[in-house]
């Protein structure tokens, strides 16, 4: 048997040998069930982080985990040299839930975004008729869509671009929100719209009402695709399957990932039409873990707890709830709450500082948070989470907020 280690000495480790690309909490996760998580000493904490929405049907669901292990011992990977008897029906299953034709699934959600972009790229040029390598995409300030280096080049983060360079070219970048900006930028080389429904790491930013229909209105004028990055967002998180659901609006292209892996392991899918998907030609793109039978039985399982349990909703009716009593606690350091389902931003106030030390308080008191933009204390429970629960964790934001 392994050594069992204490935390201090598994954060050692990790410090010494791990490169510094994360600045953790100083806490470490030896288990976890539901919505809640322990460390090698024993200490409990309830995971208010969700891994940034990956663990939307929580940590260990046995459903998930029942699917994992039985399919553990049938085959793990082909690569898609091969059909494999459970793609179809994930793939299936998937273009069912987002309302979409076909499918192409892949494993992080950098990686999706990656393929959004060059199906994008070259459904310019084959459908609408753009010059060669003139191909251009809108995207907008405070995204966060990766951290390769085609997509940090397209981020208006500094820190996320600092000694990366030199970055592809074809990608404008305009303000969240503006649609007259939006309309003034677009020209004959656009080919996409890519876009986060809602910012998530740019600390939960909600676009003015009627944004998307507006933006879905200026792509079918100029035939542009529209796309949304819901990695974050998808799959309940928001109050709805989609949060691009609370407009009437339907994405030429849905991207997906986090939570289609049931918090087991990396899922990620691009979603679009037969007449987008269709550009693609054997050769053109592809992944070797892409779209493996362990992926898709995971896949499988993770959808089907978000559907069976009803999640969505959960996360709706929760959401409000627990809005509604952060707002009521009138705290001196927070400036604003905002969000949609469990998907929550509390915005502390300039003269307040920044928000690490709150989260690092909110541990102290058994609540995982991770601060966002500096400013924003980010709430994302599980949606498995109980009203009790809940107010449990309210109890200890008060009193670490007043």
């Amino acid at each position: 048997m392994p050594e069992v280690m204490g935390s201090q000495q598994s954060i050692d480790l990790c410090e010494k040998y791990g490169a510094h690309n994360y600045h953790p909490l100083p806490m470490v996760i030896q288990k976890g069930e539901g919505v809640w998580v322990w460390d090698p000493e024993g200490v409990k904490y309830m995971d208010m982080l969700s891994a940034y929405s990956a663990l939307n049907q929580g940590h260990c669901h046995p459903r998930i985990i029942q699917a994992l292990k039985d399919q553990l011992e049938k085959v793990t990977l082909t690569s898609r040299a091969f059909y494999t008897d459970n793609m179809g029906p994930f793939l299936e299953k998937v273009t069912r839930i987002c309302g979409m034709e076909m499918a192409l699934p892949m494993n992080t959600g950098a990686e999706a975004v990656e393929t959004a972009v060059k199906m994008a790229r070259k459904w310019g040029y084959q459908k609408k008729g753009v010059a060669a390598d003139r191909a251009e995409i809108i995207v907008f300030k405070n995204n966060f869509h990766g951290r390769t280096t085609t997509i940090v080049g397209f981020s208006s983060d500094e820190s996320y671009r600092e000694g990366f360079g030199p970055f592809a070219p074809g990608f404008r970048i305009l303000e969240f929100g503006n649609i007259g900006e939006l309309e003034a930028a677009i020209g004959k080389n656009t080919v996409a719209v890519l876009m986060e429904p809602i910012q998530g790491e740019g600390g939960i930013l909600i676009p003015p009402d009627g944004y998307l229909e507006e933006t879905r209105a200026l792509c079918d004028k100029h035939n542009i695709l529209f796309m949304f990055d819901e990695i974050q967002t998808g799959l309940g998180r928001t109050g709805k399957m989609f949060a691009h659901q609370y407009e009437n609006v339907k994405p030429d292209v849905l991207i997906l990932g986090k939570a289609l892996g049931g918090g087991v392991i990396p899922v990620s899918m691009v979603v679009s039409s037969r007449e987008v998907m269709e550009v693609f030609r054997p050769g053109d793109h592809g992944s070797t873990f892409g779209g493996f039978p362990l992926a898709c039985a995971v896949g499988i399982a993770a959808l089907d707890v978000l559907v069976d349990d009803n999640l969505a909703a959960r996360a709706m009716e929760l959401g409000e709830y627990f809005m509604d009593k952060l707002r009521g606690m009138n705290s001196p350091h927070v400036k604003e709450i905002r969000g949609r389902g469990l998907l929550i931003a509390m915005e502390i106030k300039a003269e307040s500082g920044v928000a690490r030390p709150f989260c690092e308080r909110l541990k102290e008191e058994g609540l995982l948070c991770k601060e966002t933009h500096e400013s924003v204390v980010r709430f994302a429970p599980p949606l498995v989470i109980t009203k009790e629960e809940l107010d449990w964790a309210l109890e200890k934001i008060v009193r670490v907020m007043k």
